[in-house]
């Protein structure tokens, strides 16, 4: 049966075909490693983008453009399991929380990205500004909320038997196509800002609800220090980063290959202001 969010694989190594089956739950197939990225030329892009208008631009934009730009060469980071069969998504959804004010009380949603593999970063700053600007106005509720608000005025046992039954037509790929685009337990990347509150990055468990294969959390910029081999102090400007992700879709190799290729892009982001030369896709 063929998902409205993607294409089913056929022809990857025959172990893809039966990990799902050996590792049936997302969260107990998970790995998780953290990484710290330097940031200087990311601060250089910042305070001149800000010089030029675009006020809000910040390090969750370049992020957001870095990975968007590994998938578009490697598109098997942006697969996901469902039914327990691999999938290759159609497009780029990126989820992210927020509040719609920074104070303990605030209400808070989810919103989404839909990314393009050729966006530039400034592609991305203007469509998550646009989701930002929609979703912080006063009294506002997102399509998401209504259906949260909907959900919760269930009674207990009619709202267990609701769930349970919307995660049997995820199963079976019955899901409609409009209740996953309002779902952030569906999509290819969710993202959180542990640094926009001052924080360390935590490792986020996945969700078994859904088919967001990976997770990662930014920490806040910090000053390191090291010893270069003259024996000077080197400066650095620096940010940790966390990742958790499904095992399932991919194999090692490729992961390695791909989140090395996002801490290149980080590092050096001038060419996230172009759009790629190429876009790959991927296999059958």
């Amino acid at each position: 049966m063929q998902r409205k969010e993607g294409r089913r694989i056929k022809s990857g190594p025959p172990m893809d075909a039966v990990a799902a089956f050996i590792m049936p739950n997302r969260n107990g197939s998970s790995n998780q490693f953290s990484a710290t990225v330097n940031i200087k030329k990311c601060e250089e892009l910042i305070q001149k983008k800000r010089a030029e208008g675009l006020k809000s631009f910040g390090m969750i934009h370049i992020f957001m453009a870095a990975y968007t730009r590994m998938l578009s060469e490697l598109p098997g980071i942006n697969r996901f399991i469902r039914g327990q069969r691999l999938y290759a998504r159609n497009g780029i959804e990126i989820c992210m929380a927020i509040k719609k004010e920074l104070s303990l009380n605030a209400p808070e949603t989810v919103i989404k990205v839909y990314a393009d593999p050729t966006d530039t970063v400034i592609d991305i700053y203007e469509k998550l500004t646009k989701e930002l600007t929609e979703n912080k106005q006063e009294g506002d509720h997102n399509a998401m909320d209504a259906a949260v608000k909907v959900l919760v005025s269930l009674p207990g046992i009619l709202l267990k038997f609701t769930v349970w039954f919307l995660k049997l037509l995820d199963y079976f790929g019955l899901l409609p196509r409009f209740l996953t685009k309002l779902s952030p337990f569906h999509g290819t990347l969710f993202i959180t800002n542990m640094g926009s509150l001052g924080m360390p990055p935590i490792h986020h468990h996945l969700y078994d609800f859904g088919n967001l294969p990976v997770f990662i959390a930014m920490g806040k910029k910090r000053t390191e220090y090291s010893i270069s081999p003259e024996g000077k102090t080197v400066t650095n400007r620096v940010i940790d980063f966390t990742v958790v992700c499904d095992e399932r879709i991919c194999d090692g190799h490729y992961y390695a290959r791909g989140f090395k290729k996002l801490k290149r892009l980080l590092e050096d982001p001038v060419s996230l202001l172009t759009p790629p030369e190429s876009v790959t896709e991927d296999i059958k």
